[in-house]
C-alpha cells in the first residue's frame, strides 16, 4: 500500500483537476495536431496522413486546365469574305444581248439583298438554287456565270456582299466590352478579337479564357494565350467566348491570423503565400509543427505518393507540414495549394494548458467569492 503525504496531495488532486477540465472540451479553433493523428487510425485507413518532404510536392500531379483541343489547334483560319448562311448579297447581271432574259443591252438587272438562307443557298432567276455559303464572292460570281452563260450569251456578273451576320462571336463576361462581334480579315484568331472587343478589364494574371463552338468546349489562362502563339486558335461563326476571373479558393482555420475562404490572386499559390495572405500564423497560439492541408487526391496521385498501386477513386489525404524543420519553410515554399484545399494550422500543446489552468483558476476564484458572499 501506497501513503500519499500531505503535500503531495494538493499537486495531485491540482492535475487531476486539470486533465478533467482537458477533457470537458474548453474553448479551442478545433482539433490538436495529435487528435488528429489519431484519428487517422481509427477510420481504418479511409484517409491518410502524409508528411511532406522534399520529394513529394514532385510527386502531386496537378490537373491542368483542359486547353484547347486538336479540333480546336488545327482548324484553319476562315477568309474574312466568306459568305456564311445569314449573310444578305446583291447581285448585277449585264446581257450582251437587246432582249435577255433578265434585262436590255447595257443595263444590269440588279437583285438586292438576297438572303443566304440557312441552308447556304440563295436563289437566282434562270440560275436556280446555288450554293452561296461557304464561297467568297468572287467563287461565287464564277457559278453563277457558268449557269447563266446557257441562257444568255457571255453573261457579266457581279456579286457584292451588303452585309454579313453570319460569322459573329459572341463575347461575354470580363472584357472591355461585351457583344456579338464580326469576324474580320484583322480578328480571325482569338487574340485579335478579344483585343477588339477592349481587352480585359481585370487583373489578367488570373483571366481565364473559355471557348463554346457547338459541343466543344477550351479553356485556357490569358498570359498561356499570349506566350504561345499555337493557342491563338482560328474562330469560326457563332463561337462563344467567355472572359472569366479565376474561380478558386481555398479554406484557412485554426491558428491562423484569419478564417474563412480565401480566393486565388495568383496563378500558382504555395502553402506560405496562402497562411501569408491571412496574416499568417498566430504566434501566440500556432502549433508550427502542425500545419495540414486537407485536399481530396486522385488515385494516381495517392498512388504515387503513398507508394502504393491499390488504391482506387478519390482518396482523402492531409499532407502535414513541419515549419521548425531545417528545410520546412522551403517544403512549404514548394508545396502548392489547390482549389478547395483547407489549410488548417493546429495549437500548441501548452495553449490548451494555459486554457486549463485559466479555467481552473477563474473557477476557484468564483468560489471563493461565492463562500465570501456566503459568510
Amino acid at each position: 500500500m501506497i501513503y500519499l503525504t500531505t503535500g503531495w496531495v494538493k499537486p495531485l488532486a491540482m492535475t487531476a483537476v486539470i486533465f478533467a477540465l482537458t477533457s470537458c472540451g474548453l474553448p479551442r479553433s478545433g482539433p490538436s495536431k495529435r487528435e488528429i493523428l489519431a484519428g487517422a487510425d481509427d477510420v481504418q485507413h479511409s484517409s491518410f496522413i502524409i508528411p511532406v518532404t522534399n520529394q513529394t510536392s514532385n510527386l502531386i500531379v496537378e490537373e491542368p486546365l483542359t486547353g484547347f483541343s486538336q479540333a480546336f489547334l488545327n482548324a484553319s483560319q476562315i477568309g474574312s469574305d466568306t459568305i456564311r448562311p445569314g449573310d444578305t448579297l446583291g447581285l448585277s447581271i449585264w446581257e450582251n444581248v437587246d432582249a435577255g432574259v433578265l434585262g436590255t443591252r447595257g443595263a444590269p438587272s440588279t437583285l438586292s439583298e438576297l438572303q443566304v438562307d440557312g441552308a447556304g443557298m440563295i436563289f437566282v432567276p434562270y440560275a436556280g438554287r446555288v450554293r452561296a455559303a461557304g464561297n467568297t464572292p468572287e467563287a461565287l460570281r464564277r457559278i453563277i456565270t457558268e449557269k447563266l452563260d446557257d441562257q444568255t450569251p457571255d453573261p457579266q456578273v457581279l456579286v457584292t456582299r451588303l452585309a454579313g451576320d453570319g460569322a459573329t462571336v459572341s463575347i461575354v463576361g470580363s472584357a472591355g466590352t461585351q457583344g456579338v462581334f464580326t469576324i474580320e480579315r484583322p480578328t480571325r484568331t482569338l487574340a485579335p478579337m478579344l483585343a477588339s472587343a477592349g481587352g480585359i478589364s481585370i487583373a489578367p494574371e488570373i483571366v481565364h479564357i473559355t471557348v463554346l463552338r457547338g459541343s466543344q468546349r477550351g479553356t485556357v489562362w490569358l498570359e498561356d494565350l499570349y506566350e504561345n502563339p499555337e493557342l491563338d486558335i482560328a474562330l469560326r461563326g457563332n463561337d462563344r467566348i467567355l472572359v472569366e476571373a479565376d474561380k478558386r479558393a481555398y479554406t484557412t482555420m485554426g491558428a491562423t491570423g484569419g478564417q474563412g475562404l480565401v480566393p486565388f490572386e495568383s496563378r500558382e499559390l504555395s502553402a506560405v503565400e496562402a497562411i501569408a495572405r491571412v496574416g499568417g500564423i498566430s504566434t501566440n497560439t500556432a502549433d508550427p509543427t502542425g500545419i495540414f492541408v486537407f485536399r481530396t487526391e486522385s488515385a494516381k496521385t495517392a498512388n504515387a505518393v503513398l507508394g502504393r498501386s491499390d488504391l482506387a477513386g478519390p482518396q482523402r489525404v492531409a499532407y502535414i507540414l513541419d515549419l521548425t524543420k531545417p528545410n520546412g519553410v522551403f517544403i512549404a515554399r514548394d508545396f502548392m495549394i489547390r482549389d478547395e484545399d483547407t489549410i488548417y494550422v493546429t495549437e500548441a500543446p501548452f495553449v490548451s494548458w494555459n486554457k486549463s489552468i485559466s479555467a481552473l483558476t477563474g473557477s476557484l476564484q468564483s468560489a471563493t467569492a461565492i463562500s465570501s458572499i456566503a459568510n
